[in-house]
């Protein structure tokens, strides 16, 4: 997937995609969210922010920059920090694997059911990386190729299909980890059979 096709893709999903994926979505963002040891005007980025289902989730007092590609995603997000009142989120148009933030912008980042979706999940995570201070943590949330080889084909042979729809269902957690050099992260899951696991490092650049 290119970046423009992405973003016709999320644009097109914008006005309901709360309805398909909040619930399913959200309690894993409520998770990853309070493993963060967060302090009073810690700055994090939140990567692939979307319609802003986890805004309202961080404590208001650290300032949150959301950031996505697609501007109707973006304008669903807006609506959230208006009614919510979210005066600690700025949102901001961006490509999460060219990002406009100096070295050392944060204090952490979040990715949640992104890193599938971007034509360059290596370069995404080096990025974030890159934008988090030193002792930052990286908390990554996505769906990864099983490691049961049968069902691993499967979803291999289904990706030029998920792909049309906005997403690979191949992404190898081996591969990203070694490219990203996140060797020290914990990976675990919430529920055994969950299809989604977490990650969670500690930048050490």
């Amino acid at each position: 997937m290119d970046a423009e096709s992405i973003k016709r893709i999320y644009g097109t999903y914008s006005s309901f995609y709360d309805l398909i994926f909040k619930k399913l979505f959200y309690g894993r963002e409520r998770h990853v969210i309070s493993m963060i040891p967060l302090k009073p005007g810690d700055q994090v980025l939140d990567v692939g922010v979307g319609t802003g289902i986890s805004l309202g989730l961080y404590p208001r007092w650290c300032r949150v920059t959301g950031i996505d590609l697609s501007p109707e995603m973006l304008r669903e997000a807006r609506k959230k920090v208006d009614e919510q009142g979210l005066r600690n989120v700025t949102l901001r148009e961006m490509d999460a694997t060219r990002m406009e933030f100096p070295t050392d912008s944060f204090d952490h980042a979040v990715a949640a059911h992104v890193v599938s979706v971007v034509p360059d999940p290596v370069n995404m995570v080096l990025e974030m990386k890159r934008v988090v201070k030193r002792g930052g943590l990286l908390v990554l949330i996505n769906h990864f190729r099983s490691e049961n080889p049968v069902l691993g084909r499967i979803e291999q042979a289904l990706s030029p299909l998920c792909t049309k729809i906005g997403w690979r269902s191949d992404l190898d957690l081996g591969a990203l980890i070694r490219g990203a050099h996140l060797e020290k992260a914990r990976i675990y899951k919430r529920h055994r059979c969950s299809l989604w696991k977490v990650i969670l490092s500690v930048n050490e650049k």
